[in-house]
């Protein structure tokens, strides 16, 4: 009789763990199912959660903000010892008297042929490293590649100083690049980071497809062209970004390399203009929100291959 009875109650048990199988309660989590339906567990995580991701979002937010919000009070609203959130009269005319005033059209032309050359440096020298580097692996490529990465463990501002002397007078050229964009292209073109996550990604690309390329008599020049390079457009997509985005709103190196007013960026001229005083702060906060409009709008719209593509694993034949 005991075994009988134990026979359903052991196949009860088995039913039950196989259900909570299948509907995935044993996926592991910071706090469990059961936790949550402790009392009001579940409803102090909810507001947990929901005031955690308010005060994050209002923390990148609020500069935004304060920033449209301030181009459109006056100046003397501005310059009150008590700051208002909202402005006692709304004045959105200010954008366009600070785009005509301060010639931003100008300078963000400027910016966005510097931030264009910026991409295409990038992309073609990285791709070209790292491809080397993963698959035709030359001499001393490990340690070529140890010292690409150590470059990373060097601060940005301790590397000012010998960038500066090598564009101010090229090594076995002497030539001077200041004041030309190709100052701010070649720097910009050797990037540690981009190498690694492109020689990680190239390294995962299955070698079978490169033999059955080399089989049919691609070479080098031709299996990146039509076999790494079509795989590999998330990681591009990522590489890209990240060159467009640092290009854009790279400040300390235009400021050295960039002396001629009318050349500059427009991160470097909107300080120069900010230190003149001449510039009414409402004027420059409206200055400031149309240069950041591009970046934004890119942000949004490619926000999420960035993720995927830095998260881009193995590829399946």
């Amino acid at each position: 009789m005991t075994l009988t009875a134990a026979g359903p109650a052991v196949q009860g048990h088995e039913k039950v763990r196989r259900g909570r199988a299948e509907t995935g309660s044993t996926t592991r989590t910071l706090i469990s199912d059961a936790d949550l339906d402790r009392g009001r567990n579940r409803l102090l995580y909810r507001i947990v959660l929901v005031a955690m991701a308010v005060l994050f979002a209002a923390i990148f937010i609020f500069p935004l903000y304060w920033m449209v919000t301030g181009a459109m009070k006056t100046p003397q609203e501005l310059a009150e010892p008590v700051p208002t959130l909202l402005p006692q009269s709304w004045h959105p005319e200010t954008f366009a008297t600070a785009w005509s005033r301060l010639d931003i059209g100008r300078f963000m032309l400027n910016t966005a042929f510097y931030t264009t050359g910026i991409w295409l440096f990038t992309v073609v020298v990285d791709v070209a490293a790292a491809y080397a580097l993963s698959r035709l692996r030359p001499i001393f490529s490990r340690v070529i590649l140890a010292l690409i990465l150590a470059s990373l463990m060097l601060p940005a501002d301790a590397l000012l100083v010998p960038k500066y002397l090598a564009v101010v007078d090229v090594p076995l050229l002497g030539i001077n690049l200041v004041d030309t964009p190709w100052a701010l292209w070649l720097p910009a073109a050797a990037n540690a980071f981009n190498i690694y996550v492109l020689k990680r990604f190239f390294d995962r690309i299955p070698q079978e497809l490169l033999d059955a390329a080399s089989i049919d008599g691609a070479g080098r020049l031709r299996l990146l062209w039509h076999v790494v390079l079509p795989l590999s457009r998330p990681v591009l997509a990522v590489v890209s970004i990240f060159a467009i985005v640092g290009g854009w709103k790279d400040f300390l190196w235009p400021l050295l390399v960039l002396r001629d007013p009318e050349a500059q960026t427009v991160s470097v001229a909107l300080s120069r203009l900010a230190f003149t005083g001449y510039v009414p702060q409402n004027e420059m906060f409206a200055a400031l929100a149309i240069a950041s409009i591009p970046m934004i709008v890119i942000f949004m719209i490619f926000q999420k291959g960035i993720l995927s593509g830095l998260s881009a694993g193995a590829l399946k034949g």
